[in-house]
């Protein structure tokens, strides 16, 4: 693989993490889950929480990183902040 590459991929992986440790950080006092939303064209293939499209079924189907039409949970209030390789986060399907 070539340094550039390299570099996309670390950079789209910090971006998820990032919004991981946001949804952490957005935990109430009490324990429960902060609200979350779904966010499209995040995931990475094969780590989609649910179906992504035509030909695919449910969560894992994702047949490419950031399919624009697979979606991960992510809490409420990040998913348009969040940078990939492909773009930002969206909260409506994007045609691949």
């Amino acid at each position: 693989m070539n340094r550039n590459v390299l570099a996309v991929t670390a950079l789209a992986l910090s971006a998820i993490a990032t919004g991981a440790l946001a949804a952490e950080d957005m935990m109430k006092k009490d324990g429960a889950k902060a609200e979350m939303e779904k966010c499209y064209g995040v995931s990475l293939a094969g780590k989609n929480d649910c179906a992504a499209g035509p030909g695919t079924t449910c969560a894992g189907t994702a047949k490419k990183d950031y399919q624009g039409n697979a979606w991960k949970h992510v809490a409420k209030g990040t998913c348009t902040t969040m940078k990939t390789p492909m773009g930002m986060g969206s909260l409506t399907p994007a045609k691949t």
